[in-house]
C-alpha cells in the first residue's frame, strides 16, 4: 500500500487564495474546504485509499514558547480562518482520518504520521503532501518521499541533497543555520544556504561543529535547530488500517450542502463505490 500523507493548513491555504485570485477578490464562505475535500477525492479516485490529513487546529505551539519571533495566528485573513475548523469536521464526515493539532504543529502530525507509515511493514510508500521545506527531514531514501503539488516535484533523499545540499537527517542543521522567514526564525548572520550546507557537510550536526566555527552563536542555532527539529512522537493511530478510506459517512450529505456542494456527495458517493465495490449506504 502506498500511505498519503497531506498537508490539511497548506490546502486551505492554496484553494483559499487561489479562488479569491480567480473571483477577482470574491470570497465564497467554504469555498477552500470544499476545494481541499475535491483534492482529496481526486486522490481516492486515482486509487489512493489510505490517506491522511494533518491541520493545525490552531496556530500557536509550544515552539512559541521558545521563541518570541516564532510565527502566531496574526495577520491569517479571517474569510481564512472561519474556514480552519469547518476543514476539519468535513474532512471526518467524509471518512478522511484526520489529524487536528493543538499543542503540536500540523507539520509535526505528519512527521509522526510518516514516522509510524515508514515502521510498518505492510507499506511500500509513503508520500508526504507539502513543499514545507521542514518535512524534508522525514524523507528517507525512496520510501518517504515529499511531494510539491505545485512544482509537480517528488523529493526523496537524492532529491533533497541536489535541492539543500544535505541529506535529510540534517535538514533541521541546515534550517538552524538559515533560518526559516515563514517560521519566524533568522538563522546565523553570516551563513548562507551554500555555507550552511558545506559545514554541515565538513562537521555533521551542529553539535558536533569546533567551537571556532560560531563564534558564540552556537547556543541561538541549537535553539533554532530545536525550532525546526518536527516532533514524531504525536499519538495519532494505532494502526494503519485507520487510515483506509471507506466512504462518506451518513452525516456528509449535510456538510456538502452546507458547503454549497452537493456535487461532493454525488462525487464521494461514486468514488466509494469503486473503491468498494460496491454502492455505500446512502446518508
Amino acid at each position: 500500500m502506498i500511505v498519503h500523507l497531506i498537508d490539511g493548513t497548506y490546502e486551505l491555504f492554496r484553494h483559499f487564495y487561489g479562488l479569491r485570485s480567480f473571483r477577482k477578490g470574491e470570497d465564497q464562505p467554504f469555498g477552500a474546504v470544499a476545494g481541499v475535500l475535491n483534492t482529496v477525492l481526486g486522490m481516492v479516485e486515482q486509487g489512493e485509499r489510505y490517506v491522511g490529513v494533518a491541520t493545525d487546529h490552531v496556530i500557536e505551539s509550544f515552539r512559541n514558547d521558545l521563541w518570541a519571533g516564532y510565527k502566531t495566528g496574526a495577520g491569517i485573513d479571517r474569510a481564512l480562518w472561519a474556514q480552519f475548523h469547518p476543514l476539519e469536521d468535513a474532512l471526518a464526515d467524509m471518512g478522511v482520518a484526520v489529524w487536528p493539532m493543538r499543542d503540536l504543529e500540523a507539520d509535526d502530525g505528519l512527521a509522526s504520521a510518516a514516522h509510524v507509515a515508514n515502521g510498518d511493514s505492510r507499506v511500500e510508500k509513503v508520500c508526504i503532501w507539502t513543499p514545507d521545506k521542514d518535512l524534508a527531514q522525514c524523507v528517507r531514501d525512496s520510501r518517504v518521499v515529499q511531494v510539491d503539488r505545485k512544482s509537480k516535484d517528488i523529493r526523496d533523499a537524492a532529491g533533497v541533497r541536489a535541492k539543500f545540499g544535505v541529506d535529510p537527517v540534517h535538514m533541521p542543521d541546515y534550517l538552524a543555520l538559515v533560518g526559516d522567514a515563514a517560521d519566524g526564525y533568522p538563522g546565523i548572520p553570516g551563513i548562507g544556504a551554500k555555507t550552511a550546507a558545506r559545514l554541515i557537510n565538513q562537521h555533521g550536526a551542529i553539535e558536533d561543529f569546533p567551537a571556532t566555527v560560531l563564534k558564540g552563536r552556537l547556543a541561538d542555532a541549537l535553539l533554532f535547530k530545536k525550532l525546526a527539529t518536527l516532533r514524531t512522537d504525536a499519538k495519532l493511530f494505532d494502526d494503519i488500517e485507520q487510515l483506509r478510506w471507506n466512504g462518506p459517512t451518513p452525516a456528509f450529505s449535510r456538510t456538502a450542502a452546507k458547503l454549497g456542494s452537493d456535487a461532493l456527495m454525488t462525487r464521494a458517493r461514486k468514488a466509494a463505490a469503486l473503491c468498494l465495490g460496491s454502492p455505500p449506504a446512502r446518508g
